[in-house]
């Protein structure tokens, strides 16, 4: 499915894809649009999976063994992008902008922060206040982490992303140490707002609508532009 909106960057819905395939589409994007092809920006929804990115001690905080894995049908993946180790599955909107950041007047840093902005403004939409925390990247509410953000810059064109909760079973974050914060918990849309809780689709254009306009040269603080690239979990 294509998102038709005024002025936004081609966004392209995958559906359920398990997470190489999707890989392989974001690397096949990637040549394109670092060759000087559309931005595209992806959504997916994975089956279940933990993934860990490129720091080294994100195998520690795996908590559950190859069998547990096995057993309850989660796939396991070593990915390039930031950040420690996370899980993506079924009730997730996961989104993989694959854009050029210099066209952006972005710093590594500043584009994490847009991601940040821009799911900050659709949870707000929502009824949902939600931070971002220095030292701690992805986005916060008052009880729990609720999106996650990871990202590699190849030849100045980003790859993955972002992960919120919408009704993900959170029960799947117990195999894991959730980017490697100990003894922080993770929350969903549909946790906090129970059957208040508007239609995934809306979500999805929300999430899109939002990120096109962080993505906008101006709509960033000047540290966000300027300032060191950032960790991403």
């Amino acid at each position: 499915m294509r998102y038709n909106l005024t002025d936004m960057i081609d966004t392209i819905d995958l559906g359920t894809l398990e997470y190489r395939k999707a890989w392989s589409v974001q690397e096949q994007i990637h040549e394109q649009v670092s060759g000087g092809g559309a931005e595209k920006i992806l959504i997916v929804e994975h089956p279940p999976v933990i993934t860990i990115g490129r720091r080294a001690q994100g195998a520690e905080h795996l908590l559950a063994n190859a069998e547990d894995l096995a057993r309850l049908g989660v796939d396991f993946v070593h990915s390039d992008r930031g950040g420690d180790i996370t899980f993506h599955g079924p009730g997730q909107i996961v989104v993989y902008p694959i854009i050029r950041l210099n066209d952006h007047g972005l710093s590594v840093g500043g584009y994490v922060r847009a991601l940040e902005r821009s799911v900050i403004a659709a949870l707000a939409q929502m009824g949902i206040a939600a931070h971002r925390e220095d030292g701690a990247v992805g986005i916060w509410t008052g009880v729990g982490k609720i999106c996650a953000i990871g990202v590699r810059i190849r030849r100045g064109v980003s790859l993955h992303g972002l992960a919120l909760n919408v009704t993900t079973d959170l029960r799947y974050f117990n195999l894991i140490v959730p980017c490697g914060l100990t003894g922080r918990t993770v929350t969903s849309v549909q946790q906090i707002l129970g059957e208040r809780m508007p239609r995934v689709s809306h979500i999805k254009e929300s999430l899109i609508a939002g990120l096109c306009h962080a993505l906008q040269p101006g709509t960033l603080d000047k540290n966000a532009l300027t300032g060191p690239p950032a960790q991403s979990a």
